[in-house]
């Protein structure tokens, strides 16, 4: 990632994935260093999940729904990175968005 890409991950704090193609099975959401500010706003439109990893272990999961990340809805990524009383910095995780509608795959002759 380049210059802009960093400077973009300083102000841009909503986490979504737009995609009407249906042929796409997951994808993950280009964040500068993988950081995740406190209190960012998580999307997750209907036939889509979104998946945090950190470290390469499943963290927590979201359905469909519009949600603000803080230490309160997500437990099990507070407990993996050691935070007691919530967190100001922000944190590391991979953000994978996976598409849960029937994917169009073209038919070959």
């Amino acid at each position: 990632m380049g210059l802009m890409d960093m400077i973009r991950g300083e102000f841009v704090d909503i986490i979504e994935w737009l995609d009407d193609t249906r042929t796409t099975l997951a994808w993950r959401f280009p964040r500068y260093d993988n950081e995740i500010k406190n209190g960012a706003e998580l999307i997750v439109r209907e036939g889509q999940r979104a998946v945090f990893v950190y470290r390469g272990q499943l963290a927590d999961q979201y359905g469909p729904g519009h949600y603000q990340l803080t230490t309160e809805n997500m437990p099990i990524m507070s407990t993996l990175q050691g935070w007691r009383h919530g967190f100001n910095s922000p944190f590391r995780s991979e953000v994978y968005f996976i598409n849960t509608r029937p994917v169009t795959v073209p038919q070959l002759r």
